[in-house]
């Protein structure tokens, strides 16, 4: 299975980042690796907040993997 691309990536995220925005945060892409791990940074009210985890997993993630195959899986970086 191929890695996706930067721009594929930003793409799945944009569908992602509703869900983050009505509760006024985001998502910033740092990178993807080869491995397929997507490096990300939780910003407005994500950064902190005691769901990030969730946040992280249950929407950030799962969006993810469901449009791009190639995801191993997703982490915050602070």
């Amino acid at each position: 299975m191929a890695v996706p691309t930067r721009e594929e990536v930003e793409k799945a995220l944009d569908e992602a980042r509703p869900v983050l925005n009505k509760h006024g945060g985001n998502v910033r892409l740092l990178g993807v690796n080869q491995q397929g791990v997507v490096l990300v940074a939780l910003t407005g009210a994500c950064s902190g907040c005691k769901f990030a985890s969730a946040t992280l997993h249950d929407v950030i993630e799962k969006t993810l993997k469901e449009k791009l195959p190639g995801i191993a899986r997703v982490e915050a970086v602070m």
